[in-house]
C-alpha cells in the first residue's frame, strides 16, 4: 500500500518525545515544512514536492533577558488557523510562536515558576512545562500546562498583538496532547478533545468562553496522544490500546490493541478517514474509520504495517488531508523517513 521514499537528513537527531514532528503543507508554494524537536532546538526542513530542494532552520528555545537557553523543548506543532499558519513551541520556560516558515517570533509567554514559594516552604519543586498545542476554531490556539491547565490564546489575522485570552481548568494532572476539529462553517457540539498524565480526557466547546461538555475517565494509564474527527475521540495510551469515543456522550465505541507497546503518536486524514498510529514497537500502522450513519458510531479497520527496524518511533504524521503519504521520526534518528501510496 505504501512505499519508502527518499529520506529527509536533519541536523540533530529526535528526542524520546511524545508527537515529536510537525508537518505543514504550504501547497501554493509546492513546499512541505518539518519540525523535529532535540533537547532545546527545534530542527526545521523545508522540502520540495519535487524532492530536489531542502532548506535547513534551527530554533533555540528562549528565556527572557537569556542569551543561551538550556531549557528543553517539549513539543513543536504548526498551528493552521483560517486567516494564517503558526509554529507554536512549547518548553520548560514558556510558549513561542514563530510564523510558520520560523523566519520570525511573534509571540512569548512565559510561565510561572514556583521557585521562590518552594525556597520559602522547603518543599520539593514541581516540574513545570507546557506541551499540547492545537489550533481550534477561526482564531484560537490552545496550549496545554504541567498544572493541567489550558491556556487559551486569541490570535489576530495578522501582526504580534497576540492575547490570553481564557485559562480553562479541567484537568488535575499533566496535559499531554490536545486536538480540533475543523468544522467548515458547520455548527460543532464538541470541537477540542484534551488528554492528561492519568489518561483522562476532556471534551470542549469553544466560543468567547470555553466550555467543559464532557469528562471521559482514564485508567492511571497515560493517554499520550488524541486526534478529534466526525464527533469521535481517538486515543492512544501506554497500553498500546486506541479507543473510540463519542466525544459528547463519552460511549465507548471502539477498543483495540494495536501496539505492544507505548503509543507515541497518532494521526488522522481527515478527508479519507485513515488513521496513523505510531509506537515504541517499531511498528507504524494505518487504519481506517468508517461512520455509520444508522448507529452514529465510528468503525475501525486496519489497513497497513510498516515496521521501522530497531527504531523507537516518536512522531508520525500524515502529509496530507487524504493520507497519500506519511513522514516518521524515531528516537535517536537524524532524519525523517517518508512514505507514499504505491
Amino acid at each position: 500500500m505504501y512505499h519508502k521514499e527518499k529520506s529527509i537528513q536533519i541536523k540533530n537527531s529526535a528526542s524520546a518525545l511524545y508527537n515529536n514532528l510537525g508537518v505543514l503543507r504550504i501547497a501554493p508554494r509546492r513546499l512541505t515544512y518539518f519540525t523535529v524537536v532535540h533537547a532545546n532546538v527545534v530542527n526545521m526542513v523545508s522540502a520540495s514536492w519535487d524532492g530536489l530542494n531542502y532548506s535547513h532552520r534551527q530554533l533555540q528555545s528562549k528565556e527572557p533577558n537569556v542569551a543561551t537557553s538550556t531549557s528543553l523543548i517539549t513539543q513543536a506543532a504548526f498551528c493552521a488557523l483560517p486567516s494564517r499558519d503558526l509554529l507554536v513551541v512549547t518548553s520548560q520556560k514558556g510558549i513561542q510562536m514563530y510564523e510558520s516558515d520560523g523566519s520570525i517570533m511573534v509571540y512569548w509567554h512565559a510561565l510561572d515558576t514556583p521557585e521562590t514559594a518552594t525556597e520559602l516552604l522547603c518543599v520539593p519543586a514541581q516540574a513545570v512545562f507546557a506541551r499540547g498545542i492545537s489550533a481550534v476554531c477561526e482564531s484560537y490556539i490552545c496550549v496545554g500546562l504541567s498544572t493541567g491547565a489550558i491556556l487559551v490564546f486569541d490570535v489576530p489575522s495578522k501582526g504580534s498583538n497576540i492575547t490570553l485570552s481564557d485559562v480553562m481548568e479541567g484537568h488535575k494532572e499533566s496535559i499531554t496532547d490536545m486536538a480540533s476539529e475543523c468544522c467548515g462553517g458547520e455548527v460543532c457540539i464538541a470541537d477540542l478533545v484534551s488528554a492528561d498524565d492519568g489518561g483522562n480526557l476532556c471534551v470542549w466547546q469553544s466560543g468567547e468562553e470555553f466550555k467543559l461538555l464532557n469528562h471521559i475517565p482514564g485508567f492511571d494509564i497515560s493517554c499520550s496522544s488524541v486526534k478529534l474527527w466526525k464527533g469521535t475521540v481517538v486515543a492512544g495510551y501506554g497500553t498500546g490500546q486506541i479507543r473510540l469515543y463519542e466525544a459528547v456522550t463519552g460511549i465507548l465505541h471502539a477498543e483495540v490493541n494495536a501496539h505492544a507497546r507505548w503509543i507515541y503518536s497518532l494521526d488522522i486524514a481527515p478527508f479519507s478517514g485513515l488513521l496513523l498510529s505510531a509506537a515504541e514497537d517499531s511498528l507504524v500502522r494505518v487504519w481506517h474509520l468508517t461512520m455509520t450513519p444508522e448507529s452514529h458510531s465510528v468503525e475501525i479497520a486496519h489497513l497497513y504495517n510498516e515496521c521501522v527496524t530497531d527504531t523507537q518511533i516518536c512522531g508520525a504524521k500524515f502529509c496530507d488531508g487524504d493520507g497519500y503519504a506519511f513522514a516518521v521520526t524515531g528516537y535517536d534518528l537524524s532524519e525523517i523517513i517518508r512514505y507514499t501510496q504505491s
